[in-house]
C-alpha cells in the first residue's frame, strides 16, 4: 500500500505536469501575441530576443550572448551580423583578450529595444488590469517567481 507521503507526491507531480502543459500553451500564444505588437518590426525573434539581453548588460561576447539564448554560436554570429548591420549593436575589442570582440547596444538599438519593451508591458498591465483580479495579479506575480527559478535550472 503505497505511504500517504506518495500520494502526495504524485498528486503534486500530476499536478505539476498539468501546470506545465498549460504553461506551454500560453506561453507560445504569449510570445505570438507579443511579436505581433509594434516595436520590433523587422527583427526576427531572436534579433529582437538579443537586444533585450544586451540591454540587461553592458556588452557580451557571442559566445556569451549563444550560450543565454541557448542557440548556436554560429547563429549568434548571423543574429549580430544583422543587427550590426542595421545599426543596433557595435562590436568592439575586448580589452582583456584581442582575440574576442564584446557586443554592445548602439544608441538606436537602446532607444529600440526600450521603446519594443515599454509598448509590450504597457499592452499586458493593461490586459492584465482589464481580465484580472488583484488576486489574480498577485498569483501572476508568484508564478513568475517560480518560473524565475524554473528558467535558471540546468
Amino acid at each position: 500500500m503505497p505511504e500517504p507521503a506518495d500520494d502526495l507526491h504524485d498528486d503534486l507531480h500530476g499536478e505539476a505536469l498539468r501546470a506545465a502543459r498549460e504553461i506551454f500553451v500560453v506561453v507560445g500564444r504569449l510570445r505570438r501575441r507579443l511579436g505581433a505588437l509594434p516595436g520590433d518590426a523587422g527583427l526576427t525573434p531572436a534579433q529582437a530576443s538579443v537586444l533585450t539581453r544586451l540591454t540587461k548588460v553592458p556588452s557580451a561576447t557571442v559566445g556569451e550572448l549563444a550560450g543565454a539564448e541557448q542557440v548556436s554560436h554560429q547563429a549568434t554570429v548571423k543574429t549580430v551580423a544583422a543587427l550590426e548591420q542595421a545599426g543596433l549593436v557595435r562590436r568592439d575589442p575586448d580589452p582583456t583578450d584581442g582575440r574576442r570582440q564584446l557586443i554592445s547596444l548602439t544608441e538606436t538599438g537602446r532607444t529600440r529595444a526600450y521603446g519594443a519593451r515599454q509598448a509590450r508591458q504597457e499592452w499586458m498591465a493593461r490586459a492584465l488590469v482589464e481580465h484580472g483580479t488583484p488576486e489574480e495579479i498577485r498569483a501572476v506575480l508568484i508564478a513568475a517567481e517560480l518560473l524565475g527559478k524554473v528558467s535558471d535550472t540546468p
